[in-house]
């Protein structure tokens, strides 16, 4: 999936990815925007920079952002 900035998303589980770490588990089943996609290297390994509701901004891997739909 392409993610594209200004998207609604969901952590929507704990990532499988190494730079997963224990204290992000707090953020599974909140909701932000994505504020930087990394596109210009549209590469699935890339962390996707989130804007989380009330809890400021934080990277996330890919695999535990889920699109929202409006």
């Amino acid at each position: 999936m392409i993610f594209r900035k200004g998207q609604k998303v969901e952590i929507y589980r704990k990532s499988d990815d190494e730079a997963w770490q224990d204290y992000m588990d707090q953020y599974i089943g909140l909701h932000g925007i994505i504020t930087d996609p990394d596109s210009t290297k549209n590469d699935p390994d890339a962390l996707i920079e989130v804007s989380l509701d009330e809890k400021g901004t934080h990277r996330f891997p890919q695999d535990c952002l889920r699109v929202l739909e409006d």
